[in-house]
């Protein structure tokens, strides 16, 4: 159980000051002059694809550890899509998927390219969407933007271009304590020559080297002179190699190892007398950005839907027609583009995956029956697809032991690995904490979520956020008297009658206060007998 009573003194006006401002961040204000002094330090640390049911002793002994000296989030959530590049916006902004922008890892967007769909953390693409938004390609200032704004340094060490999403506008010639490496690239060629110069050229191939080689950057170079206020460091396993083999194989088991492995070597550099004993001030926060399921069945949606008679492509030959559909996989969830919005044609769409057997839950841009809106998935947003669909998913076990298979598109095939549906295999992911600002040795139950990272390491960091943030502080982990706000859960539902069977779905949703956690969803069409 979480505790209600401080054990001190000093713990009640800790958490008296802690109050007012996690409020004050719920409440989206902004109090600069209110600021508790400056003195903590935060590291984020991401295991990309680690489902929370495979932290164990043996294959991740320090995570394993670090659990024990901190709190366990034992029902934390992804945002839908259970993607990278969404979560890793989430993480860092605070705020659902329809107000950053980022709605999926692969997207059609005719203003940056109207034939083909863009890899959202493409460089190119990042530097396009900014120009034409006015740097706000991703549309809130993200945790290391508002760390800089404040006066302090940071540090962003990605193994995956997904950090090109998490800071975008670093200036090196401004901000010279501070670092944004992605995937071995940097905006200064100048700063990466030097590190490539120490470390040698970014690994070409394996997962775990190229985890490796980030994570040394962060400890041996951008830490060398002293830790920043807020260090993020992205590892691409287990992720990565899950999706070559699936969860529970010998070869993803081996590839968390590598993964703890890397942790361990960045809880040893913060114990470091040279870095002066920062663990008595630094909260240390490790999250996976989605869970993981294995593919029963790999559905080619490009096929059958040009069998039904759909004008359907993954990629324009010449100028978009209306009626046209372009289809965008994204793993376990798949986006439709209905060019013109063409009522008819999107009707159709939506009324053939009803009666499919890979449909799991239909959202839909227009009111339709047997859908939701795509608010309910929290990915409504100027220039969103007009249908996403995520595939079915049921309980069965892997040939690895490993629960949670589920139907996904194309690009992977059957036995390997994947996410992104709504899946609870895929919507619930990892969340350990362990610091001062924690509390030792407990287990945390209470709904929980990516977005609330951006709100609570704010906290903490006593910085405020102009923007109404979606998350909400996680209070009940903390030494502190806030009060949790209430939380409840329901059930949704939609269905839809046809002349030879039933469509029936549903979402399963978690509130506490005004945030609100998808724990899954899913659906299946009925034969009439």
């Amino acid at each position: 159980m979480i505790r209600n009573a401080m054990k001190n003194r000093a713990g009640r006006a800790f958490a008296q000051k802690f109050s007012i401002l996690s409020m004050s961040i719920l409440c989206g204000i902004a109090f600069a002059e209110d600021l508790p002094p400056v003195s903590k330090h935060v590291v984020l640390i991401v295991w990309d694809g680690m489902r929370p049911d495979l932290v164990s002793e043996t294959d991740s002994p320090t995570l394993w550890k670090l659990a024990r000296a901190g709190v366990v989030f034992r029902n934390h959530h992804s945002v839908y899509p259970s993607a990278t590049n969404v979560n890793g916006a989430a993480l860092v902004t605070g705020v659902y998927p329809g107000r950053s922008g980022i709605i999926a890892n692969h997207e059609y967007r005719p203003e940056i390219d109207n034939r083909k769909i863009i890899d959202v953390e493409d460089p190119d693409v990042v530097r396009k969407g900014d120009e034409i938004s006015g740097g706000k390609y991703v549309a809130l200032p993200t945790i290391a933007e508002l760390v800089r704004a404040s006066g302090r340094q940071t540090v962003v060490a990605t193994a995956k271009t997904v950090g090109l999403l998490q800071d975008r506008h670093l200036d090196s010639t401004r901000d010279k304590n501070s670092a944004a490496l992605f995937s071995g690239q940097m905006r200064s060629p100048e700063t990466l020559s030097s590190v490539v110069s120490l470390l040698g050229p970014f690994p070409a191939l394996s997962f775990a080297q190229k985890d490796s080689w980030t994570t040394k950057a962060l400890k041996d170079i951008f830490w060398k002179n002293g830790v920043p206020a807020f260090s993020l460091l992205w590892l691409s396993e287990p992720d990565g190699t899950q999706h070559e083999t699936a969860p529970g194989s010998k070869e993803a088991l081996a590839a968390i190892k590598s993964a703890d492995d890397d942790l361990a070597l960045v809880l040893a550099a913060l114990d470091r007398s040279a870095l002066g004993g920062l663990k008595a001030t630094t909260d240390i926060f490790v999250v996976s950005d989605h869970g993981f399921s294995t593919i029963e069945r790999a559905i080619d949606l490009r096929k059958i839907l040009k069998g039904a008679g759909f004008d359907a492509v993954t990629e324009f030959t010449s100028e978009p027609k209306p009626g046209q559909i372009m289809l965008d996989g994204n793993g376990g969830t798949d986006l439709f583009y209905v060019i013109g919005h063409d009522a008819t044609v999107t009707r159709r769409l939506v009324e053939f995956l009803q009666q499919s057997d890979s449909a799991g839950v239909i959202f839909t841009r227009e009111p339709m029956e047997g859908t939701f809106g795509l608010d309910a998935a929290k990915i409504d947003k100027e220039g969103a697809p007009d249908v996403v669909m995520a595939f079915r998913w049921n309980e069965d076990k892997n040939q690895f032991g490993i629960p949670g298979m589920i139907d996904a598109d194309w690009q992977r095939k059957a036995g390997n690995g994947t996410h992104a549906t709504l899946s609870r295999f895929d919507m619930h992911n990892m969340l350990i904490a362990a610091g001062p600002d924690f509390r030792h040795g407990e287990t945390d139950n209470l709904p929980s979520g990516n977005v609330d990272l951006t709100p609570t390491i704010l906290a903490v960091l006593g910085i405020s956020s102009a923007e109404k943030l979606d998350g909400r502080v996680l209070v009940e982990a903390m030494h502190t008297a806030a009060r949790v706000p209430e939380t409840s859960s329901e059930t949704i539902k939609s269905a839809h009658e046809f002349s030879s069977g039933k469509w029936e779905q549903m979402l399963r949703v978690a509130h506490v206060g005004s945030t609100i956690y998808l724990d899954e969803g899913n659906g299946a069409f009925v034969p009439k007998r």
